[in-house]
């Protein structure tokens, strides 16, 4: 899944695609480079992030997804938490919607994903990004991201989305400080008890820094390639990432590093 931010501050390239041009340029290229889906995201929730309006978050990805229609074949995601940003994306061609809320932000966005029959990425979090961290308090991450996002599914699921459309997301780095976002990582496999695809997204988060202090997102290619590793030999479905190309080569090197591991088991 490559991702496309369409904002004026994300935390991974400092809003470089804000341009719809740009950003539709940047989509086609991921797809070029191997992309098997499309993430396109018009708020960032990074940390502390501010929130914006949805005719605001409409008016940033609503001409990307025009301009994407004809132009690529591969699925595209629309990343919002809110109901009528999804509700014109999927009028305008999306098929997944991809919440960094898990369907708690929104209390009318699980509607529209079932009368859409739209797949959907529920993704664990606690708190909104502005705040997030105030609720990063964990006995166990592992145990409880699971049942916290075991009680989401529940919900979906009466709210009319069927099991086959859903897809979790564990969320690493929301409300997740560093040592948890690894213990999830490490624990990753665990998350198959929720008996749905696994999305990953660890690319370029402050989790991978190697070194104190280090701000520099886009500097993170190999702790991502790492994380990318663990992912897929954990048996993650999907891994969302900002530098397809490269990801590629990892996750097809990982994923015939499993299927050699699963045969001889």
């Amino acid at each position: 899944m490559g991702i496309v931010n369409v904002t004026p501050d994300s935390f991974s390239d400092g809003g470089l695609r804000f341009d719809p041009e740009r950003a539709i340029a940047h989509a086609c290229q991921l797809v070029t480079d191997g992309a098997d889906v499309l993430d396109i995201g018009g708020e960032s929730t990074r940390p502390g992030a501010s929130p914006v309006d949805a005719d605001e978050e409409w008016r940033r990805v609503g001409p990307v997804l025009d301009g994407l229609r004809g132009r690529v074949t591969v699925p595209v995601s629309i990343d919002t938490y809110k109901a009528s940003v999804a509700m014109r994306a999927l009028q305008a061609g999306a098929t997944i919607v991809n919440d960094i809320s898990g369907l708690t932000f929104d209390p009318d966005l699980p509607a529209v994903v079932a009368r859409a029959g739209a797949a959907v990425v529920i993704m664990h979090t606690r708190g909104r990004p502005q705040a997030m961290y105030a609720e990063a308090d964990y006995a166990d991450v592992v145990a409880e991201v699971m049942v916290e996002l075991d009680r989401r599914r529940r919900a979906a699921e009466s709210a009319g989305i069927a099991r086959e459309q859903m897809i979790f997301d564990p969320g690493f780095g929301f409300a997740k400080r560093p040592p948890e976002s690894i213990e999830l990582l490490a624990g990753l496999s665990r998350l198959h008890g929720l008996g749905g695809p696994i999305l990953s997204g660890p690319s370029r988060k402050s989790f991978l820094s190697t070194t104190p202090g280090d701000g520099a997102a886009a500097g993170r290619l190999w702790s991502t390639a790492a994380a990318v590793t663990a992912s897929i030999l954990a048996g993650a479905h999907l891994v969302r990432v900002h530098d397809v190309r490269e990801m590629g080569q990892v996750a097809r090197t990982a994923d015939a590093i499993l299927d050699k591991a699963s045969s001889s088991i």
